[in-house]
């Protein structure tokens, strides 16, 4: 780092060592440092399909099949991925906060994994399945084995317990990630685009509360304009520079 990205750096340490509730909000940013693809943008594609057009009601309905094939893919894909260093530092900020919520876009569980607790899945998460029909859900390693897993209660289609394109978030999920950004101090925004809604107007919400913000992302992203500090790289080295400066 160059002398002025120490500065932000330790402008960040001190707000967040004056901080007692944090909020953090993570995206596919973090997650692809240990490996895991983010299937968006350029290359976001499985089998010459668009992965965005496969997690949709509409391609479940019409091609449940092809669906379940793509997230068993991705649920094989995780098995040998591993939280990193940026995922094990939220988990340590977290015991040294009163208050403290992890608000995550993503699905692969790396944060519960890296020892995380309070963990608010936005858009679900591939460790489980659900029933689209009735409440049953189930592990993802419990599932039976048909090409299309169906519900052992009510003989409906078992789906990929995640949020697709076009649905709503988890209501529970969505309120307790409103009740973060009401009370937080500081928003800790990281390895997130800033585009996918409600979770990119969380930043600016959180400010008009009167929190500070600090982001944490490889380049500018829209977050950048209403946070107080933005330090620019990968989220494994910066996090736990970070966490141990606020020490």
């Amino acid at each position: 780092m160059d002398t002025r990205d120490e500065q932000r750096l330790r402008e960040a340490a001190h707000m967040l060592s004056r901080s007692t509730r944090v909020a953090v909000l993570t995206g596919a940013g973090i997650s692809a440092e240990s490996g895991v693809p983010t299937f968006r943008g350029e290359g976001g594609f499985w089998r010459g399909r668009s992965a965005m057009e496969l997690a949709t009601p509409e391609a479940f309905r019409r091609d449940p099949e092809g669906v379940w094939e793509f997230y068993r893919f991705r649920i094989a894909g995780l098995e040998d991925v591993r939280p990193n260093d940026g995922h094990r530092a939220l988990a340590e900020l977290e015991g040294r906060c009163d208050r403290f919520w992890l608000i995550t876009q993503n699905v692969d569980g790396l944060h519960r994994a890296a020892g995380s607790r309070n963990v608010i899945e936005l858009h679900g998460t591939l460790a489980s399945a659900q029933c689209q029909a009735c409440s049953y859900r189930c592990p993802s390693d419990a599932l039976p084995g048909q090409p299309v897993p169906i519900c052992p209660t009510c003989g409906d289609r078992l789906r990929p317990a995640v949020v697709w394109f076009g649905e709503s978030l988890p209501g529970q999920a969505l309120a307790e990630a409103e009740e973060a950004i009401e009370d937080c101090e500081l928003m800790l925004v990281v390895g997130t685009s800033g585009v996918v809604q409600p979770a990119s107007s969380f930043a600016r919400w959180a400010r008009s509360r009167g929190a500070r913000v600090v982001e944490v992302n490889l380049e500018s992203t829209p977050i950048s304009d209403v946070a107080d500090v933005s330090l620019f790289g990968p989220a494994g080295v910066i996090l736990p520079r970070l966490i141990e400066m606020t020490a």
